[in-house]
């Protein structure tokens, strides 16, 4: 008998708290705070807030601030601690858990800390004829660097970095693959209708301008004062482009305009600058000419030692 009057008592116990509940809900539906003059239907789960319709969660919205958005990590005391907060915290949970897991399956994003994986890209690059460096743990390069293989289509997804040195202005692009054309990249920022016009407003020197555009990239291994640069194809390929040449982590290209190409000093024209040849006037070329920005020239031809002390006289060529 008492088999059968326990499961009563329960039953009497779910139905007073399921009526408490219902009271609860009841009382929290008071009037719209937005208006006033509708019993509310809604409540905002940024600041918890009762509205009765679309145009007044739009007032409350604009009135307030608000962004509507719940704030899952909110302080709630033990003492209002109900199932509904457990079914958040836990829902909460599972979209952490989602989200990490979905990071650990993303090549671009999960990175393996041995060395492993970086020997496996110099390998596959040196197969290409690409000399790929990277450096030490801790660079900025090293850790903004996504460059990955992909085996199964057999080519790079390059971490590119894009300098508009003209307007100052610099983009990075991810996976791009290496079989895609130089000028099929540029279009997405340059081009006057395919381009995205948030960044075509930005490049509008690029955009408007009439004179020809030139790809530069640095070549590596080289003394700080004495940058040379190579000129890329834009007809070609980006894994064309980087054959036969050193790439430090990713490429970085600078896109330049005619009117600033005598700033990027090519391989072809080291020998030339530095051998002090003269022009085709038959005028030997000024020094200030020859200089490049940032390079420190030797133009002493004697240093004379009189006491402690050391004049340097220059002498002036003939």
């Amino acid at each position: 008998m008492e088999g059968l009057i326990l499961p009563k008592s329960e039953s009497g116990l779910d139905s007073t708290v399921e009526t408490h509940r219902t009271m609860k809900r009841k009382m929290a539906l008071s009037n719209c705070e937005a208006c006033g003059c509708r019993e509310a239907k809604y409540r905002c789960p940024g600041c918890t807030k009762h509205s009765c319709s679309l145009p007044c969660v739009k007032r409350h919205k604009s009135e307030s601030g608000c962004s509507g958005v719940r704030d899952k990590a909110a302080f709630v005391p033990v003492g209002e601690f109900d199932e509904m907060n457990l079914l958040s915290d836990y829902r909460f949970l599972e979209d952490t858990g989602r989200l990490t897991d979905g990071a650990n399956r993303d090549a671009l994003v999960h990175k393996p800390i041995s060395n492993k994986f970086l020997r496996f890209l110099k390998s596959r690059a040196r197969k290409f004829d690409l000399e790929l460096k990277f450096l030490p743990i801790g660079f900025t390069k090293r850790k903004e660097n996504s460059t990955f293989f992909n085996k199964r289509d057999n080519k790079f997804f390059w971490h590119l970095k894009l300098i508009f040195p003209q307007s100052h202005t610099e983009y990075v692009e991810k996976r791009v693959p290496d079989d895609r054309t130089l000028d099929e990249i540029l279009n997405l920022y340059i081009h006057p209708t395919e381009s995205d016009p948030t960044i075509r407003q930005k490049l509008k020197v690029y955009v408007l301008s009439s004179c020809t555009q030139k790809i530069f990239m640095k070549v590596e291994n080289r003394k700080s004062n004495s940058l040379r640069y190579y000129e890329l194809d834009s007809k070609k390929s980006l894994l064309e482009n980087l054959k036969n040449k050193t790439v430090i982590e990713y490429p970085v290209l600078h896109i330049v305009l005619e009117d600033h190409f005598h700033q990027y000093v090519g391989l072809g024209q080291a020998e030339t600058k530095e051998g002090n040849e003269e022009s085709s006037a038959g005028i030997p070329v000024k020094e200030s000419e020859e200089q490049e920005e940032g390079e420190i020239q030797d133009d002493t031809d004697g240093v004379k030692a009189i006491g402690q002390q050391y004049v340097i006289q220059t002498l002036n060529p003939e």
